[in-house]
């Protein structure tokens, strides 16, 4: 069995690390290029760089913020926000990045995620899936930083996400979004059910818990979060010593 993945994510807006509840209440966190350092340190899988507002505001992602994280750390780094070209992945390809994530530029213009799998590669490419549930069951995708309902079904999106050359899914619960209380296992494993592709599974952790609920039962791949890491409420360290103990593959941390 493969190993599962722990990825702290880093939520960027003006230069610096960001967080909130259910995608509002933004507070200021920290220097990312200081986190990224600190999570390479303890041990994390891979590390996530989200440009929270490049979407909405319109404008292209802040390179020279990407290339500073990547130049600190010597694990995979996934990028996203404002991505809307072929170009601008070539652009945050070549700044450090080794995954990008694709979200609103990709629900506009399904056709970026087949022509960036088919130019990069499918492992270079990633959609992430902002979802909230809008009826018992049943969700729809969210662009523009949760801001705006594009009316598609999440699972329907997600299955044309990998049939058009995604590599891997992001799956974001706008609902349980720094809530804390646990991921949204129904939604994730809906879409689990769907895809053949890994998944990461974002937003609600709180608990050690949490990331054992998530990563058993074939569920998701990788499990993704901000606020109980950048707080230091919970150490990586001991979360993998703890999933190790639950029978959960993870990489030792070195």
């Amino acid at each position: 069995m493969l190993a599962k993945r722990i990825i702290p994510c880093l939520d960027v807006d003006k230069g610096r690390v960001v967080k909130g509840k259910q995608f509002q209440s933004i507070q200021d966190v920290a220097d990312p290029v200081d986190l990224a350092i600190r999570y390479n340190k303890e041990g994390a899988d891979e590390l996530v760089f989200y440009d929270i507002t490049a979407s909405n505001e319109e404008r292209n992602i802040f390179l020279d913020m990407v290339e500073s994280v990547a130049a600190t750390i010597n694990i995979p780094f996934m990028v996203g926000g404002g991505i809307r070209t072929i170009e601008d992945i070539n652009q945050v390809l070549h700044a450090g990045a080794d995954k990008v994530s694709v979200n609103s530029a990709a629900i506009t213009n399904p056709s970026l995620i087949e022509k960036a799998a088919s130019k990069f590669g499918s492992q270079c490419i990633v959609l992430s899936i902002d979802a909230k549930e809008i009826e018992p069951g049943k969700w729809q995708v969210f662009q523009n930083g949760g801001r705006l309902n594009s009316g598609i079904d999440a699972l329907e999106w997600a299955i044309k996400g990998e049939q058009l050359g995604a590599g891997e899914l992001v799956i974001n619960s706008i609902d349980v979004d720094g809530v804390k209380n646990g991921y949204n296992l129904t939604l994730t494993k809906a879409i689990a059910d769907v895809v053949n592709i890994p998944i990461v599974a974002s937003g609600g952790a709180g608990s050690l818990e949490h990331f054992q609920q998530v990563l058993r039962n074939n569920i998701a791949d990788a499990a993704l979060a901000a606020s109980v890491f950048h707080y230091e409420q919970i150490k990586i360290s001991t979360l993998k010593n703890y999933l190790a103990q639950q029978k959960i593959p993870v990489r030792s941390v070195v």
